[in-house]
């Protein structure tokens, strides 16, 4: 059986698997090594040059989880941002960005890329039209993320491709937050897929990584650039990460209903402003949503209504003010203060991300459980607020 039709959770759990030949275990085996015999041997086997045993694996894996050919392990997700990005940009190309990034991808382009002599636009809004009208004679490169970090904007995937197409330009979306379980950009004919692996695949909170997957041609530029950067992954995070993975399907579909029933609660609360949510119908994008994706993610922002953001995170008693996203317990934070704090306060406004927006990723508790921790905490802040008003 074609591991491409395999169902996302025999994927999760079989695919790149390393065989234990001496003792038949059950997992894989991790071999810790940074040092590999030269002479003798098929391949010369070096960490820095993302082929491990364990390395090696464990690409295979994201390759069938994405439905690439190749895929490079990183060490986080920015070098795995960076690394794709740098491998097909040179100096005098010019790379087109969708207006609602990850504020680390933003800082990257805006801070770094004028050293490299590398022009960039970043588009007024996200319709197809709007990426054609940025597209110069040199440019290289279309960047999209969908749904977008923090406010889940969408972006179509099958437009955005069909243009690099046409121009003959290198198409990259950076697919976290959907994750390979709710969508499969290259189905769509984006050229490279890219991961913050800490999230979703990682899971729990305690794993840094990134991934690139592609073509075996794209991934090869990719490498190059790479092996000179040193960003690789050590083997036992690699190993940590591909044990990690075997569970993403089921965790990945929990959360998916577990956020549904978050953003509908949060929808209809007299104390909350505004929901973004593209599982929402009231989401301007949801029909293009259901389209590209096959669940709607764990992911959600909201807005509230006259309340301090700032008090509501300390009265919360289970959902944890946390900087990071995607583990299997739930956590909030404010974009503002943390992804996009190395933004200007005018760049936020100008993408639409308010100083008291909430980002609230929602893990695998009950969900009666979670809008009881969100209801005390908002009826806490709003008797605060009257006791400073009287």
């Amino acid at each position: 059986m074609n591991k491409k039709q395999q169902g996302i959770n025999t994927l999760c759990a079989h695919a790149g698997e390393l065989a234990d030949k001496e003792f038949k275990g059950a997992v894989s085996p991790l071999y810790m090594s940074t040092s590999y015999a030269f002479e003798d041997v098929e391949v010369k086997r070096y960490p820095r040059y993302f082929n491990t045993p364990n390395q090696v694996a464990l690409a295979q894996k994201m390759a069938a989880l994405e439905h690439g050919e190749a895929a490079l392990i990183f060490g986080s997700g920015m070098a795995a941002v960076s690394n794709s990005l740098l491998a097909f940009l040179h100096k005098g190309d010019h790379v087109v960005l969708q207006k609602t990034l990850y504020g680390g991808t933003s800082n990257l382009v805006v801070e770094e890329f004028k050293k490299f002599g590398i022009e960039f636009t970043f588009t007024k809004d996200l319709t197809p039209k709007a990426f054609e009208k940025e597209i110069r004679k040199n440019t290289k490169v279309i960047y999209i993320e969908t749904p977008s970090n923090p406010l889940l904007t969408i972006t179509d995937i099958e437009a955005v491709a069909h243009l690099a197409k046409k121009y003959a330009l290198v198409s990259m979306i950076d697919n976290t937050f959907a994750s390979p379980v709710n969508q499969n950009p290259i189905d769509f004919g984006i050229d490279v897929v890219i991961h913050s692996a800490t999230k979703y695949m990682g899971g729990h909170s305690d794993i840094l990584a990134g991934t690139v997957i592609s073509s075996e041609e794209n991934i090869d530029k990719i490498f190059h650039l790479a092996k000179n950067f040193g960003g690789s992954l050590s083997d036992y995070t690699v190993w940590l990460l591909e044990r990690s993975i075997k569970t993403m399907g089921l965790r990945v579909k929990a959360q998916n209903e577990n956020a549904g029933k978050m953003a509908e609660f949060l929808e209809q609360h007299e104390l909350v402003e505004k929901v973004y949510y593209p599982g929402l119908k009231s989401h301007p994008d949801h029909e293009l949503a259901k389209k590209q994706m096959k669940g709607f993610g764990g992911m959600l922002s909201f807005e509230l209504n006259d309340l301090d953001s700032g008090v509501f995170m300390k009265y919360l008693k289970l959902i944890k003010p946390s900087m990071s996203l995607a583990g299997v317990e739930s956590t909030i934070l404010s974009p503002a203060k943390t992804s996009h704090a190395l933004l200007s306060p005018e760049e936020r406004k100008e993408v639409g991300i308010k100083d008291g927006l909430l980002r609230f990723s929602v893990g695998i508790e009950e969900t009666e459980d979670l809008i009881e921790d969100i209801q005390q905490a908002l009826e806490e802040t709003r008797k605060d607020m009257l006791d400073v008003r009287i």
